[in-house]
């Protein structure tokens, strides 16, 4: 579940950065958010779907869940067909309702089922009266039609899944745990796991549209979510009402994920400053040195000596802290600065050579579908080179240059033994389209960084304006991001209103 939101004092104002930004709009001609007509919707509500109590605790008594179908394979669209879960929670005031907006889940393997009992609660009064709440699991995902390759518990584990090469820099056990997951996924996932993509995410959320009876839907995607928004822009732009971007990936149309995971090198140097600060403020209980200067070398030296000397963590997978799960937990950590104080805890313990107990994970059936959802859409949207000299190449440049990260955001994924090829080619995102894209970023986020997020904004041009926020962390609506960020978003989801430029609020 997201944090609960921050209440912090900003406002917005023009700085270097803001300046920098106006000169990307200008180029792309950015123009003011253009009002649609009052309403999206064709009909006043979902006629073809069948809405029964969702399973679950501790949701909303009005979110109501349905199914519908959609073919597997888009290029066959008679033949089989597969479930798409879908949840709701109808918009508060009927006067005014606009049509539904869309909650797209980040990931790749996440889902939205619960967003309209949970995130979807923390929108103001104006945006949950317009508009209906849809959550949804993305095709494979439970309770979904879904898939399952039937991994060991070893290759479940964070630091297999995300490729940390070994202690010396070695490729050899990332290729082979790449190679032991696709064959696995080859034997154990059925025909869905071939026809799992972004591109066939966005069709099925255009079936979700038709069954809901809208003629618009708005999105609001997070993270990788604005990938599948990004996609359902270019496939169906005019079904598109009113769209929000938070937390942005880069579109590169060559690499897609490839550049993803190469962002955590500037992700990680870009929040490493502000958790530095914070561990060296005075009076901080979890406080780790005396000065910001001092944490960046106590956090690498303690990494190099957990390569040599890993800590026994009963009940972790693996079961010990290396130096890989040291970097692992930090880049986890970043993601929302409350977490701050777990990561400069473990840091603290094991400097002494003990460890908490290990933290809970997932129960292993869920994140067995998570891993498989992940792994198909990473592999199926896009071909990754299968030569290991190139990721020993690019990791050891890695290395030197970010070692924060230690290679990891250049090493091999289990697309590299993938035994499918892309049936087509990744999103390409264009400027083609209504202008009605409000991006909301962050400065500093570990994941999607302001750096892939400007290279987004540049190739939606005049269909985008963009807000940063001078904030730290993922998620930036309603999130980690600002006030003056959040009104600004919420005013649009509820008035179709953007800021005439690209804006940065403090």
């Amino acid at each position: 579940m997201k944090k609960q939101m921050k209440q912090r004092t900003q406002r917005t104002q023009r700085t270097p950065l803001a300046k920098s930004l106006a000169l990307v709009a200008a180029a792309s001609g950015v123009v003011l958010g253009v009002m649609t007509p009052l309403s999206a919707s064709a009909a006043p509500g979902a006629q073809a779907l069948k809405w029964t109590k969702c399973e679950g605790s501790g949701l909303d008594p009005r979110q109501r869940c349905a199914t519908v179908a959609v073919p597997m394979d888009y290029a066959d669209p008679n033949g089989p067909q597969i479930e798409i879960a879908v949840s709701r929670i109808p918009g508060e005031n009927p006067a005014a309702r606009r049509g539904a907006l869309l909650l797209v889940p980040g990931g790749p393997g996440g889902d939205s089922m619960n967003d309209p009992s949970e995130k979807g609660q923390r929108l103001p009064k104006e945006v949950r009266e317009a508009y209906d709440l849809i959550g949804f699991a993305p095709r494979g995902m439970a309770p979904s039609t879904a898939v399952d390759c039937g991994l060991e518990h070893r290759d479940l584990a964070r630091t297999t899944l995300l490729p940390w090469p070994a202690a010396d820099g070695s490729v050899d056990a990332n290729m082979a745990a790449g190679k032991r997951l696709a064959e696995a996924c080859a034997r154990n996932g059925g025909e869905l796991i071939r026809h799992i993509s972004t591109l066939n995410e966005a069709r099925d959320l255009d079936r979700v549209r038709v069954a809901l009876g809208e003629r618009k839907v708005s999105l609001w995607g997070v993270s990788y979510g604005t990938y599948v928004a990004d996609a359902y822009l270019q496939l169906f732009p005019h079904r598109t009402d009113r769209v929000v971007l938070d937390s942005n990936d880069n579109p590169d149309p060559v690499l897609a994920e490839r550049a993803w995971l190469a962002a955590f090198e500037r992700g990680a140097e870009d929040n490493f400053p502000e958790f530095a600060k914070w561990a060296s403020a005075p009076g901080n209980p979890d406080r780790l040195a005396d000065t910001a200067a001092e944490v960046r070398p106590l956090f690498l030296e303690l990494a190099a000596r957990l390569d040599r000397e890993p800590i026994p963590w009963p009940g972790a997978n693996p079961a010990e802290l290396n130096g890989n799960v040291l970097r692992q937990t930090m880049l986890d950590s970043f993601y929302d600065p409350d977490d701050y104080p777990a990561l400069a805890r473990l840091i603290r313990a094991a400097r002494q050579g003990t460890l908490p107990a290990a933290p809970a994970g997932p129960p292993e059936a869920v994140l067995q579908n998570v891993t498989a959802v992940a792994a198909a859409t990473i592999c199926n949207d896009v071909d990754w080179p299968g030569d290991p000299a190139l990721y020993r190449r690019d990791v050891a440049r890695s290395r030197a240059a970010f070692p924060l990260t230690g290679g990891m955001p250049r090493n091999a994924m289990p697309c590299t033994a993938w035994p499918w090829e892309p049936k087509e080619a990744p999103v390409h995102v264009t400027d083609r389209g209504p202008s009605n894209v409000l991006m909301v970023q962050n400065e500093r986020d570990p994941a999607t960084p302001l750096s892939g997020a400007l290279k987004l904004r540049e190739a939606l041009g005049r269909r985008a304006v963009m807000v940063v926020n001078d904030s730290t962390g993922h998620d930036a609506y309603l999130g980690n991001g600002t006030a003056c960020g959040d009104a600004t978003v919420s005013r649009f989801l509820a008035t179709g209103v953007r800021p005439p430029r690209d804006t940065y609020c403090r």
